[in-house]
């Protein structure tokens, strides 16, 4: 059962990121990954914000633990994507662009994670 509530919550949260990235490219732009950027910070944020929940509360069954974490959150944050990205950045000789996305994409998303949790601590 814990596979099936994975795999859908995995193709909501695949969509979710498609949809993000669509509406970012169409609105900032393509030339940079601002959409995989965006997507990871809001992706972790989010994640706080839950397992922030799980250990407070602790109300929630496991299967929508994991419906949630590793199903929607999982299809939805792209760090995957990130590396690709990364990589093509700097093969494309933009080494300072390259540097700064990696940086920027994982202490935004680390930050995000504990605003998260902080956010939940101190208005739950």
């Amino acid at each position: 059962m814990g596979f099936l509530i994975v795999f859908l919550g995995g193709g909501i949260g695949a969509a979710a990121r498609h949809g993000a990235n669509l509406l970012v490219a169409k609105m900032i732009s393509a030339s940079f990954p601002y959409g995989t950027l965006i997507i990871n910070v809001l992706g972790s944020s989010i994640m706080g914000v839950i397992i922030g929940y799980f250990a407070l509360k602790g109300q929630a069954s496991q299967h929508w633990r994991l419906f949630l974490t590793t199903g929607i959150l999982g299809g939805f944050t792209t760090f995957s994507t990130f590396s690709l990205e990364a990589v093509l950045l700097y093969e494309r000789g933009e080494t300072v662009a390259a540097s700064l996305y990696v940086a920027a994409s994982v202490g935004l998303s680390v930050a995000g994670l504990i605003a998260g949790i902080w956010l939940l601590r101190h208005f739950s």
